[in-house]
């Protein structure tokens, strides 16, 4: 018996004695059941025998299919639709402490309420164009947040296969050591010439093709840099390491089907990066880094010539290392720009502060935010240059006008490998204290620039004399006071 039929069961049982106008001790004195089996019937937790079911029926003036069908009237249809939706067996209730049951069981309690909250929430979820996969990629940011991003046992996995597969990683392994892993080790051949030939998939930075009877070929994007195929590699090691079958086919992946997949191939990457990372010479580096009274951009850049990655590995790399070692809250914002629009592609917040990640879907992001003024310096770069630097380095100290929260904010931009017309910043924020400052001491530098930030245009106070950044009106915070302003008057009343 499926747990749907039992629910549903249960559902229409308790609204059949409602509507009888019985209490479960009523019923269960007329048919001679006790009231703690009814209670889990109607929880969703047992489905009677037929015998008893035809009782009820009669007790309650009902056919007996009324009771059997699984079909539900108007009111509660949309819990039916929840109950047989992919997101009630798929989403992972497990990684934060309760089963699907439990949440059936807050639902039959009162079903015609829990019905219009779950019709509340797809009408929510329709028109902020939210699916199933955003559902999911939200769950996993927050177990990763739960756990401030650093999970042990892949750290672990990673030092056991590097040294059982004795990959030299001083400081990083190099791009011939992990192609010869792959191939000989688990049997992949490699094709970087496939994936020109067909220009619908140029957007894909690798993509998986498996046949029966032959090994895994991995097709790789030409146009991508040595670093961006040597994290290829690394992630593709890693599906096989931790042996992650339930996975995209495809980077990025061109459909979910499962939290599995999502958490699959997050796991990969983690892989990845710890593999290509070792955490011991990061944290070396990052302490000699930190203790400079003087912020120096181009050592900052220097670590991606060291351990030849990409800005985002690099900075991503830190988000899992700093929280857990050196107690440091922060958070991780990547933006992409193109024809004038800036899109946040992705975050993780593990430092408290209200990251522009939550806003609605016609705000302007706070344009002092480093991750968008970083973009905004690269287009000057590339004016000014023929052949800017890339990355763009850059650091400023931010404190949000509301709260007085103070972020030391470091980023880099460059060009997409994959589009150049389009640029991409990523950005780490420190929340910056007392103890943050004596543990990074160019936090202090007076170079640095500080600026006054918010989230959003249309919710921030500052004047346009006071910030010429603007994009657009206050017109969500003059709603805001007008609403104080009617409360106020009302109060006088």
């Amino acid at each position: 018996m499926g747990l749907n039929h039992k629910v549903i069961f249960g559902m229409k049982l308790r609204q059949f004695r409602e509507q009888a106008g019985l209490s479960l001790t009523d019923l269960g004195a007329r048919i001679k059941l006790s009231t703690s089996y009814l209670t889990e019937i109607e929880h969703g937790k047992k489905y009677p025998k037929a015998e008893k079911i035809a009782r009820m029926a009669e007790a309650l003036g009902r056919n007996y299919d009324d009771l059997v069908s699984i079909r539900l009237d108007e009111q509660l249809s949309p819990l039916s639709d929840f109950l047989e939706s992919p997101v009630l067996h798929n989403f992972p209730f497990h990684l934060f402490g309760i089963s699907p049951a439990q949440v059936v069981e807050l639902m039959t309690r009162q079903p015609l309420e829990a019905s219009a909250l779950v019709n509340a929430l797809i009408g929510i979820a329709e028109s902020y164009n939210i699916g199933v996969e955003h559902l999911y990629r939200s769950a996993l940011r927050s177990y990763q947040e739960l756990h401030e991003n650093y999970f042990p046992e892949i750290e672990r996995t990673v030092d056991e296969f590097a040294h059982s597969a004795r990959i030299k990683s001083d400081p990083t392994p190099s791009f011939p050591d992990l192609r010869a892993n792959i191939e000989k080790r688990f049997n992949y051949r490699l094709d970087e010439q496939e994936l020109s030939k067909h220009p619908k998939l140029s957007q894909f930075r690798s993509v998986l093709v498996t046949k029966r009877g032959s090994p895994p070929t991995l097709l790789i994007n030409p146009a991508l840099s040595s670093r961006q195929k040597k994290f290829i590699l690394a992630r593709e090691i890693g599906y096989q390491v931790l042996g992650l079958t339930d996975r995209a086919m495809t980077s990025a992946p061109e459909r979910v089907d499962s939290f599995e997949q999502v958490l699959n191939d997050f796991k990969a990457s983690y892989f990845a990066g710890a593999l290509l990372i070792k955490r011991e010479p990061l944290l070396a580096d990052v302490r000699e880094f930190f203790a400079l009274e003087r912020w120096q951009p181009r050592r900052f850049r220097d670590f991606l010539e060291r351990y030849e990655v990409t800005p985002e590995i690099f900075l991503y790399r830190l988000t899992e290392v700093l929280p857990e070692y050196l107690g440091i809250k922060l958070h991780f914002l990547r933006f992409n720009h193109e024809g004038g629009i800036y899109r946040l592609v992705k975050h993780l917040n593990m430092s408290q502060v209200l990251i522009p990640g939550g806003t609605g879907l016609d705000e302007h992001y706070c344009r002092r935010w480093l991750a968008i003024r970083i973009l905004n310096d690269l287009d000057r770069e590339k004016a000014t240059r023929r052949k800017p630097v890339e990355p763009v380095v850059g650091v400023q100290l931010s404190r949000f006008v509301d709260t007085n929260e103070r972020y030391l904010c470091v980023a880099m931009a460059r060009h997409l490998a994959l589009n150049p017309s389009a640029t991409s910043s990523v950005s780490l924020g420190f929340r910056c204290d007392e103890e943050f400052e004596r543990t990074v001491r160019f936090a202090r530098d007076p170079s640095i620039s500080r600026l006054d930030i918010d989230g959003t245009c249309e919710r921030c106070r500052l004047t346009v004399a006071e910030c010429q950044d603007r994009a657009a009106p206050p017109v969500l915070l003059e709603l805001q006071r007008n609403r104080r302003d009617i409360e106020r008057e009302l109060e006088m009343l």
